[in-house]
C-alpha cells in the first residue's frame, strides 16, 4: 500500500473513534442532567393553567397520582398540573430515588375524559401489571404502574 492509503486510514480511523468518543459523552451528559427543556415551552404551559378556571372534580375521575410502594412511597402529584412528569430528573412531578429509573422517564396525561401513561424511551421500561408497555396506554382508577421498583396508580 502506498504512503497516502495509510495516512488516509489513519485520519478515517481517529475520525471514527473522536465520533465514538464524543457520543458517549453526550449520552453520560444527558443522563446525568437530563435533557433540556425550553423556556417558552414551560412559560406557555403555566400562563395556559393560570387561565383555566378549576374544574370540580367529578365521581369517579381522578385528581392525583399516588406512589403507593416503594423508596418514595406517599408522594403524589395532582393530575391537574398535567402532563406530570416521573422520573430521576429535577423537573419531574413525581421524582424518584431509584437506579432503575431513567432522567425523563413516563409521562401521564390526558385526552378528554381519558388518562394516559406513555414511557419516554427509558432504558429499563414502564409496566402495567406485567406488560412492559411501547405506546400510550389508557389508565383507569386503580391501575398499578410500575417503574423501576416503585408502584403508582390513580386516586381520587
Amino acid at each position: 500500500m502506498s504512503e497516502l492509503t495509510l495516512f488516509l486510514i489513519r485520519i478515517a480511523f481517529l475520525a471514527i473513534l473522536w465520533i465514538f468518543v464524543l457520543s458517549a459523552v453526550s449520552v453520560i451528559r444527558s443522563d446525568i442532567f437530563g435533557a433540556r427543556v425550553p423556556d417558552t415551552g414551560r412559560g406557555a404551559v403555566a400562563v395556559k393553567q393560570r387561565k383555566q378556571p378549576k374544574a370540580r372534580a367529578r365521581k369517579g375521575v381522578p385528581t392525583h397520582v399516588l406512589v403507593v410502594e416503594g423508596p418514595n412511597a406517599g408522594e403524589r402529584a395532582e393530575l391537574a398540573q398535567a402532563p406530570v412528569l416521573i422520573g430521576r430528573g429535577t423537573d419531574a412531578a413525581i421524582r424518584l430515588d431509584d437506579d432503575y429509573v431513567s432522567t425523563r422517564h413516563a409521562r401521564i396525561a390526558a385526552s378528554g375524559d381519558q388518562w394516559f401513561v406513555e414511557d419516554l424511551g427509558s432504558t429499563n421500561g414502564t409496566y402495567i401489571g406485567t406488560v412492559r408497555i411501547s405506546q400510550p396506554t389508557t389508565l383507569t382508577l386503580g391501575t398499578q404502574v410500575r417503574i423501576g421498583k416503585t408502584i403508582l396508580e390513580l386516586r381520587k
